[in-house]
């Protein structure tokens, strides 16, 4: 009965940490272990399986959740039960035997009151270690386990065959270990040798903590070092910042200073102007109420004579000229000329810089003839005429050549190579070769959409030299090669109306109405923008980015402003400046590569020229 609670008692040690199990778990080759130990073993190799330690077969763990395995209950409630069943003693003879108080180490044997007072007076038995059952079943103390052969559970296993990997008793040997392959050697051996190897383990264990100890001691010098330069890195950028802050407060009250001295003058003119007006308005008012006093009747010559004085001042007042809404235009111009442009891809602590719009008004040879405008390959302005002829001017707006003039023009374009493009208001292309004074024609053909087809036609020209041809009425793209014939590929544009286009990089930028979209080379739209109340008109500016004029065409007012290319605002060029207003509500917008900005109407070319201030 001993024999077989001993053997239970072993039987419900873990393999691994050699105790008694604690919430014992089941791994699917059906071998147990605690769940700490099976915890400890995920958490070493890291993943979501462990390989069992007895078997090296591999259980997949749910989760990586070691409490999801099955819990061996069996186990679990056989531990319970013994926990509350005291150990008896092992030592009496009679079936009826009491509860052990203590455990001696050397006998392997539990014994009772009356077993340890024998066991005390036993001459060679003085020295045996004795530990008491509360030390036990504290924990305090682990009792030396004597095994048992299972075959013969009188016999201690007193060998170890090493082939067999497996303790035995001298019976066993001679039975089953004694043929060749089988290496047998003392049990107490073998426990020698094994605990030597696993000094040796943990010898090695401790140098290997104590290597990878230092290699965290030195992580930890290099995150101090990181953290060092991180605070140092942190102090210098607060320094510059707030020295940015004390420079840019600065420039602010600078820039400040400088838009309000530009403007006094000018509110100063404008004040003076209306102080004038209001003063002749209270000179009418005063001497026209004291003559039109019809109350009393002068009578005598001395009010007869007030009274002929003050009509006739009353009269030269009303005989004086209208007021001269030119004067106080051409002060308010001088104001509104200046401008703030910012640092953009510059120095941004600088802020940036004041400017003064200058502009030019250059009337078109031909009233109403705007169809197309877009610069020379050799950097000067051409408005195209659906009247007839193209007229190239200077930046300084002076009209230098008037070219094709017997053509009715549409659309222009140029070529890398210097050739013009053109497409007239029969909805035909030609190529032209240019020189100073005179465009051939080359015998190029296309076969363009006729205006029954496509409707009212504009062009734009690539980096590739590929020929973009809108067409308004069919509301979609043509792509043409410099070789003509057919186009080579088609671009939809889904429900909207391609008034104007524009090359753009790789990408197109389409006007249609208060929407510019840039798309790309199979019509899908990339960015959008709206300005409900306003058309608007595009153009790439010399920084490649786009700029866009916002036309109020019943106000006679365009504002001209400066976008990324995502459509994004940059800054404002023009502010509501006052055009001449045209019948035609058609405008173009294109940009000088000197950073002249020219817009233009049906009847006229306004260029501006920003300015830099003096500071």
């Amino acid at each position: 009965m001993a024999d077989t609670r001993n053997a239970i008692s072993q039987s419900m040690e873990c393999p691994v940490c050699l105790s008694t199990f604690t919430d014992p778990k089941i791994l699917s080759c059906s071998h147990t272990f605690c769940k700490t130990c099976l915890d400890n073993l995920l958490e070493c190799h890291g993943n979501c399986q462990i390989q069992c330690p007895v078997c090296r077969a591999v259980t997949q763990v749910p989760n990586q959740d070691v409490g999801k395995l099955q819990a061996n209950l069996v186990l679990k409630n056989l531990i319970e039960d013994m926990k509350f069943h005291p150990q008896i003693c092992t030592n009496c003879k009679s079936d009826e035997k009491p509860h052990a108080v203590v455990y001696c180490q050397d006998c392997g044997k539990y014994l009772c009151t009356s077993c340890l007072n024998k066991h005390s007076q036993w001459e060679g038995f003085i020295d045996h270690e004795v530990i008491a059952m509360s030390e036990i079943s504290s924990g305090k103390v682990s009792v030396r386990r004597y095994r048992k052969c299972r075959k013969h559970p009188k016999e201690d296993e007193e060998c170890f065959c090493s082939s067999c990997r497996r303790f035995t008793c001298f019976r066993c040997v001679v039975m089953e270990h004694k043929d060749e392959g089988h290496q047998v050697i003392e049990a107490a051996a073998y426990e020698d040798k094994h605990m030597k190897s696993i000094e040796d383990l943990k010898s090695k264990v401790d140098k290997k903590q104590s290597c990878f100890q230092k290699f965290i001691e030195f992580i930890d010098e290099q995150m101090k070092s990181v953290d060092n330069t991180k605070k140092q890195c942190t102090n210098d950028i607060n320094r510059a910042y707030y020295e940015a802050v004390r420079q840019l407060t600065e420039k602010r009250e600078s820039l400040l200073r400088e838009v309000k001295e530009t403007t006094e003058g000018v509110e100063k003119e404008l004040e003076s102007m209306k102080t004038t007006a209001q003063k002749h308005i209270n000179q009418l008012t005063t001497i026209a109420d004291m003559v039109t006093n019809r109350t009393k009747i002068p009578l005598d010559m001395d009010t007869l004579a007030a009274h002929d004085t003050l009509c006739k001042d009353l009269r030269e007042l009303f005989d004086q000229e209208d007021p001269d809404y030119e004067q106080p235009r051409k002060s308010s111009k001088k104001g509104k000329s200046v401008g703030f442009e910012r640092n953009i891809g510059k120095d941004e602590l600088g802020l940036g810089q004041i400017v003064n719009v200058i502009e030019k008004n250059v009337t078109l040879p031909t009233e109403g003839s705007l169809s197309d405008m877009v610069i020379t390959p050799d950097g000067r302005m051409t408005v195209g005429c659906w009247t007839g002829g193209m007229n190239i001017f200077s930046a300084d707006g002076q009209l230098q050549q008037t070219v094709l003039k017997d053509v009715n023009i549409y659309g222009v374009g140029f070529l890398s190579d210097g050739r013009c493009v053109v497409i007239n208001t029969s909805n035909n292309i030609t190529l032209y070769t240019t020189d100073i004074s005179e465009y051939t024609k080359l015998n190029v053909m296309f076969q363009t959409l006729s205006e029954d087809e496509g409707g009212f036609p504009e062009i734009t020209v690539d980096d590739h030299d590929l020929i973009y041809v809108r067409y308004w009425k069919a509301k979609k793209i043509q792509v043409f090669s410099t070789a003509g014939g057919q186009a080579i590929r088609e671009i939809p544009c889904n429900g909207y109306v391609p008034q104007q286009i524009t090359s753009y990089h790789g990408s197109l930028i389409t006007t249609s109405d208060d929407t510019i979209r840039l798309i790309d080379k199979e019509g899908a739209v990339q960015h959008e923008l709206t300005k409900p109340g306003s058309d608007l008109y595009a153009a790439v500016s010399q920084w490649n980015t786009i700029l866009i004029a916002q036309v109020k065409h019943g106000e006679g007012l365009v504002s001209i402003d400066e976008y990324t290319n995502e459509l994004r605002y940059i800054r404002s060029l023009v502010t509501n400046y006052k055009i001449e207003k045209p019948e035609r509500d058609w405008y173009n917008l294109q940009q000088y590569r000197s950073g002249e900005i020219a817009f233009c109407t049906p009847d006229r070319l306004y260029i501006f020229h920003r300015i830099e201030g003096m500071t």
